[in-house]
């Protein structure tokens, strides 16, 4: 499925460098994450989402947290 990282972070306008600065990673291993060539430990996953604001689960699994309790499941 692959992970919405570009996404969000073009969302803030942030580049690939800036988001792997504050984040702690390489901007290749930023880009590897992004590209679904790695998959990033939970840490960097926890971190990421924190920078960008967004709930970890939209940003690495497409689930909206909200959507099942607005489907009654």
């Amino acid at each position: 499925m692959g992970n919405k990282i570009a996404y969000y972070r073009n969302k803030k306008s942030m580049t690939q460098d800036k988001l792997a600065k504050i984040t702690g990673i390489s901007r290749p291993y930023l880009s590897d994450i992004e590209n679904d060539k790695k998959k990033p430990s939970c840490l960097i996953a926890l971190k990421i989402s924190k920078v960008l604001n967004e709930p970890v689960e939209d940003i690495f699994f497409g689930i909206d947290v909200n959507l099942g309790l607005q489907n009654g499941i």
